[in-house]
């Protein structure tokens, strides 16, 4: 079984979230970054072998914003950690599961990610990710 890597909260304002989510899990943000490729800061925060990257759109028009309009925000998906993505995207395609990406990518916290369309995954967009070795 794979570990759970995160689960991604989307989030109007970092502003007011990142307080909130310090104050509930006692700890404080470890990490703040900006995905260009996906319109998104992310903040992560970390709680023994918890992690939670709260999600705010940088565009308009961008996913987390249009998941937002369309469910609120919460709870966006879950991510899973594995040790070959490319293996697992190719297993996972294999057995039926549909791709959202044909090739890894760059994401957050030093991750190459894939997700998996929702349609197939119980409408939970699930997101594998591989760290990558440091330079």
């Amino acid at each position: 079984m794979p570990k759970v890597e995160h689960i991604g909260i989307a989030v109007k304002a970092l502003s007011t979230s990142v307080s909130l989510f310090e104050k509930l899990l006692n700890t404080a943000c470890y990490k703040t970054e900006s995905v260009e490729s996906e319109h998104v800061n992310t903040d992560f925060l970390q709680k023994g072998e918890t992690k939670i990257e709260l999600l705010e759109s940088s565009d308009p028009d961008g996913g987390i914003a249009r998941f937002i309009a369309h469910k609120g925000e919460g709870i966006h998906h879950i991510a899973f950690e594995v040790r070959d993505i490319q293996a697992e995207m190719n297993r996972l395609q294999q057995k039926g599961l549909q791709l959202l990406n044909t090739v890894p990518k760059k994401g957050a916290d030093n991750k190459l990610v894939c997700f998996l369309h929702p349609a197939g995954t119980n409408s939970v967009l699930v997101e594998l990710c591989q760290s990558i070795a440091p330079l």
